[in-house]
Parts: C-alpha cells; structure tokens; sequence
C-alpha cells in the first residue's frame, strides 16, 4: 500500500495508506482528509476532489481525459498541475506522492 500525502492549504499533511487501485479522492474522504468533499462519490461530476499533482509524479497519473478537463473548467485555482483525485487510482510507483489541496473547491 503506497503512502500518500495530502497537504491541506495552510500546510496540513496528512499520511495515508491507499490500497492499491482505490482512487486517491476515495482514500481522503475515508480518512476524513480536510478538503476533498467527492460530493459526487467519485463520478466526476463535481470537482469537489481538486487536487494538485507534483511535476515528478504526472506521468504516474495520466492526463485528464474530455470529461475531467471539462470538469476542471469549473474548479477553482487550477493550474498545469491540478486533477481531480477521482480519476487517479493508488498505484505502488505512487509511495511518498505529495498532493498540495487548493485552497478552495468548486
């Protein structure tokens, strides 16, 4: 199980152990991560689960398909780096990932 951190805007971290394949939106609502809402349960369909994904760690995640980017249209703050932890799965390669959260969500 890769260890996954959040880091909430003011500086916050939290470690998590996220099973591999679970999405790292439903790993923070389960440890009641500050900040990542998944309102919609993880179907893309709210932007409640922004996160932003550090530069080494992009290729690990992918790239947003049509539906999350239109998605991301709506968040706030977005950047190169933002996602929508839904649509990334927990794999092993992702052990130490540090997720920065906004500091607001749509």
């Amino acid at each position: 199980m890769p260890k996954i951190v959040y880091v909430e805007h003011n500086g916050t971290a939290h470690e998590v152990d996220v099973a591999v394949g679970e999405s790292l939106m439903q790993a923070a609502v389960n440890h009641a991560i500050p900040g990542i809402d998944g309102d919609c349960g993880g179907l893309c369909a709210c932007g409640t689960c922004h996160v932003y994904v550090p530069a080494a760690f992009a290729a690990l995640t992918g790239t947003p398909d049509e539906l999350e980017q239109g998605m991301l249209e709506f968040a706030f703050d977005t950047n190169e780096t933002s996602r929508l932890s839904c649509q990334i799965k927990a794999t092993e390669a992702m052990e130490g990932m540090r997720l920065q959260l906004p500091a607001r969500q749509y």
